[in-house]
């Protein structure tokens, strides 16, 4: 991987949660290249060991842990393996997160005759606790409780950095995702109290809020099967004064300036957005 500023991340420890994703592996691969060691954690571990197979054929060190973010027993397990392995943690990426179909509607606006229709729609009234839960708890608390076990980890070293990721549903509602805007939101809010609360501790915490990139989470709700833009992906880009989605690799510069304390040591409490301007256009 060719890194877009150089950074010395050497004799750091970095775990990035959500790591065998589509975005997280890219951040791991980053802070590998960076010289850091890396653990990458997936809930599903043969994603991770395909991350830190990688890595290691690259000539750098990381480790492959299979973690639950909403199992607090599971990550305490974790901690102990990264601690064996590499010791403590230096650098925390929140990763983990995504969406969920039972955590949003079918459409943008709301319609008397939706409650009547026979097609198979779902409304603000046919949210299910479930997948409301499922979407609220995998984003605000699969971010939490990683910070919770290994933030411990992280007192009274010298230069720890916590780095959570948002969305750009976390600054403006937008339609359909309902759980997922909430979620993030909470994500934002979260990073902005948590650095202030570290701040006597000397723990950095700051957010990315992504613009639009096509995942394989996402790709089937932006593109049709000939690979063409769908209508939501067309209104999106619409809004999106840059004219394309964000590739993986348009998030690494702000993931490393963030990691290094020599370059964003006075940054903290920040949501940054990489969206392509999207948030700064009013769409007139």
């Amino acid at each position: 991987m060719s890194l877009p500023l150089s950074v010395d991340l050497k004799g750091k420890v970095a775990l990035v949660t959500g790591g065998g994703g589509v975005l997280g592996s890219y951040f791991c691969r980053s802070l590998a290249e960076a010289g850091a060691k890396v653990a990458v954690l997936n809930r599903t571990k043969s994603k991770a060991d395909k991350v830190v197979s990688e890595i290691v054929q690259d000539g750098g060190k990381a480790i492959a842990i299979s973690g639950d973010v909403l199992s607090l027993d599971s990550l305490k397990k974790a901690r102990k393996i990264i601690n064996k392995e590499f010791g403590t943690v230096d650098i925390l990426v929140n990763a983990a997160g995504g969406n969920h179909p039972k955590g949003g509607t079918t459409k943008d606006h709301f319609e008397i005759k939706d409650l009547d229709t026979k097609e198979e729609i779902t409304t603000f009234f046919d949210l299910e606790y479930e997948g409301l839960q499922f979407v609220f708890n995998l984003n605000f608390l699969g971010t939490l409780l990683p910070t919770q076990v290994f933030a411990k980890d992280m007192l009274e070293k010298e230069d720890p950095t916590i780095i959570n990721i948002s969305s750009m549903a976390g600054f403006t509602p937008m339609t359909r995702v309902v759980a997922y805007g909430g979620a993030k939101a909470a994500v934002s809010n979260f990073t902005n109290w948590l650095a202030v609360h570290f701040a006597k501790v000397g723990i950095r915490v700051n957010a990315i809020a992504p613009g639009f990139f096509l995942t394989e989470q996402n790709r089937t709700l932006l593109t049709n099967e000939d690979g063409s833009y769908t209508e939501r992906a067309n209104k999106i880009i619409s809004q999106t004064p840059m004219d394309r989605f964000g590739d993986p690799e348009d998030l690494i510069g702000t993931l490393l300036w963030l990691a290094d304390s020599k370059a964003s040591g006075f940054v903290n409490g920040t949501v940054i957005p990489v969206d392509g301007g999207f948030q700064a256009y009013s769409g007139v």
